[in-house]
Parts: C-alpha cells; sequence; structure tokens
C-alpha cells in the first residue's frame, strides 16, 4: 500500500487528535485551563528605619531591604504596574527576647503601612505579624527555657495585629503558628472597631528548608534549635486540613500554604475541601534557586518563572505571594 493511503486510512481510524488544541498560539490560548491573572499577585516589601536605604540582599537577586521612604517608592512602582498588593516585614532597630518592638507604634512596619496608605491609597497592604524578626534569640514567640509559650506569645501577636490595624492595614496575615491566635487576632480587632479588618492565616506553615533566604532578608534567623515544634511536618497533610479548618472556624477570612511548589498537593486539597479563598506563598528558597541555575545559564529564568506560577495557579492558590510579582506583572501586561 501506498505510503500516502497508509497516511489516510490512519488518518481516518483517529476521530480525536488533541495536538489539533495545540497547532497554533491563538488555539493553545483558547482553550487554555489555567489563566495567571495580575489581580493575583502578592509582593512583599522588607522594611527597616532610616532613611534613602535600598540594600539588596544577597541570597535574593533583585529584592532589597528598604528604608521607609524607599519602601513607598517600591510600593507606588510595583501598583503602577499592575501589582494589587504587598506584604510587609519589618526589620526593627532593637530587639528583646518578648519581641515588645513589633507593637511599637513608630515600628517600621506601622509607619511603612502608614507612609504607602497615604502615597498609594488603593494599593492592598497586607502584614505579616510574628515576633520571630523582632526577638533577640530569633524564635517565633516568648521562650521559657527553650520552649515558646503559646499563650502569652499569643498575647504579643495580637498587640502587633492591632497596631498593624490601627496604622491601616487592610489585611492582617499571622504568621507564627502558634495555637489560637486567628481566634484571639479576630476578637481583638472586633471589639477595637476593625471589624472590617480582614485575616489571611499562614494556615499550613510546613517547617521547610526553603525558607533559608528570607532569614538572611529578615534577620530572623533562630540563634539555636529550629522550628518544628510549631511549624508543620512536612510529610503531613491531613494535619493541615485541620490547622486550615481550624482557623477557618476561628474567623480567617483567607487561608494559606506555604511554601508552594513542594506542597501543591496540599494547595489542591485545601482548596477542593473548603473551597474558601487561598493564598500561596512561593517562598524565598523557590526564588533564590530559579535565580542561582538562570545565572548560570541552566535554565530560561522567564519561562521558569511563568511554568512555576502556573502550576501554583492550577493546584488551586487564587492568591500567589511571590517575590516575583512584578516580574510576572509586567510580562503579563506586556502579552495582553
Amino acid at each position: 500500500m501506498p505510503i500516502k493511503d497508509r497516511r489516510a486510512r490512519a488518518h481516518l481510524k483517529l476521530k480525536h487528535r488533541p495536538r489539533r488544541l495545540r497547532r497554533t498560539e491563538g488555539i493553545r490560548n483558547l482553550v487554555r485551563e489555567t489563566q495567571l491573572s495580575t489581580a493575583s499577585f502578592i509582593y512583599p516589601i522588607f522594611v527597616l528605619d532610616g532613611k534613602n536605604l535600598r540594600r539588596e540582599i544577597e541570597t535574593m537577586p533583585g529584592i532589597f531591604q528598604f528604608s521607609i521612604d524607599e519602601a513607598v517608592k517600591e510600593a507606588a512602582t510595583a501598583y503602577s504596574e499592575g501589582v494589587p498588593g504587598v506584604l510587609l516585614f519589618g526589620l526593627p532597630t532593637a530587639k528583646d527576647s518578648v519581641g515588645s518592638t513589633a507593637f511599637d507604634t513608630n515600628g517600621p512596619v506601622q509607619e511603612a503601612i502608614r507612609a504607602i496608605k497615604k502615597a498609594v491609597p488603593d494599593l492592598l497592604v497586607i502584614t505579616d505579624v510574628c515576633l520571630c524578626e523582632y526577638t533577640d534569640h530569633g524564635h517565633c514567640g516568648i521562650l521559657e527555657d527553650t520552649d515558646i509559650v503559646n499563650d502569652a506569645t499569643v498575647e504579643q501577636l495580637v498587640k502587633t495585629a492591632l497596631s498593624h490595624a490601627e496604622a491601616g492595614a487592610d489585611i492582617i496575615a499571622p504568621s507564627d503558628m502558634m495555637d489560637g491566635r486567628v481566634g484571639a487576632i479576630r476578637q481583638t480587632l472586633d471589639e477595637q472597631n476593625f471589624d472590617q479588618v480582614s485575616i489571611m492565616s499562614y494556615a499550613a506553615k510546613y517547617c521547610s528548608a526553603f525558607y533559608g533566604p528570607f532569614r538572611d532578608a529578615a534577620d530572623s534567623t533562630p540563634q539555636f534549635g529550629d522550628r518544628r515544634s510549631h511549624q508543620m511536618d512536612p510529610a503531613n497533610v491531613n494535619e493541615a486540613l485541620h490547622e486550615v479548618e481550624q482557623d477557618l472556624a476561628e474567623g480567617a477570612d483567607i487561608v494559606m500554604v506555604k511554601p508552594a511548589v513542594p506542597y501543591l498537593d496540599v494547595i489542591t486539597k485545601v482548596k477542593s475541601r473548603f473551597m474558601r479563598p487561598t493564598a500561596a506563598y512561593h517562598v524565598s528558597g523557590e526564588y533564590s534557586m530559579i535565580k542561582a541555575a538562570a545565572a548560570n545559564g541552566w535554565i530560561d529564568e522567564r519561562r521558569v518563572m511563568v511554568e512555576t506560577l502556573t502550576s501554583i495557579a492550577r493546584a488551586g492558590a487564587d492568591i500567589i505571594i511571590t517575590y516575583y510579582a512584578r516580574d510576572a506583572v509586567r510580562l503579563l501586561n506586556t502579552d495582553l
């Protein structure tokens, strides 16, 4: 049988040819199941005291620690590019054993909230609430010997959350993983007439090796031990579902899974089980690995960035916190 006839007969046997829908860019765009949106991205910003300071973080190329004036400029630029919100982390001048500067009215985060909301009123301002950046030992709470005391730590977290709300934060994001902190924060915010301030809980935050560069950025490396007593065991999924369920019951408006890519299965299960707004944090180590591989010429950074962020959205994340937020938004806006 001539080759042409054999091809014709094979064609007649194949009613479904998936490649037909991959043939051109226009067709691929038409049937794409997961579409990245500029509205999904949140950009982390590290804020410190001082003026005219812009310090690049060695382990996170392209990411900086900013004085408040520079943080305002960075936030305004990000917003002008299409980034809808920022997540603020503070680097205080002074630290102590109980993290008391975390709720200083004139602390870097509180000052940055006021300055950013004044300069860019429509920019969504989210604030991280934890004590690790404010304790001289680098742990997430108050210590008794080498153990974190849960309830006393929650009291400090509540004071911190309230100070952020008073400064004008739109969303409070407790990342400490203490038991009961969402309920305690919600109760206090409501009692103090901040019932419209949302809570985005780091509900399933794993004890991950991917946080290393962040600890350089936030100066929050523990002086001893680790965080296994409160952050989740990477092997557990059902526990994550329980944590999310508890935080929602306590009043969380948005729940988060952190890190993102190593826990895509957790994101999917959280979203499918609860069907509530779900965030994922594409953390420092994930970002820095892409940067390092790209710097060595091993990967195409732009393609890997898009593929990675798409995987997070495909897993079910409605909100993606990423150091690539500005790059992703610029790329999406360029391609539109």
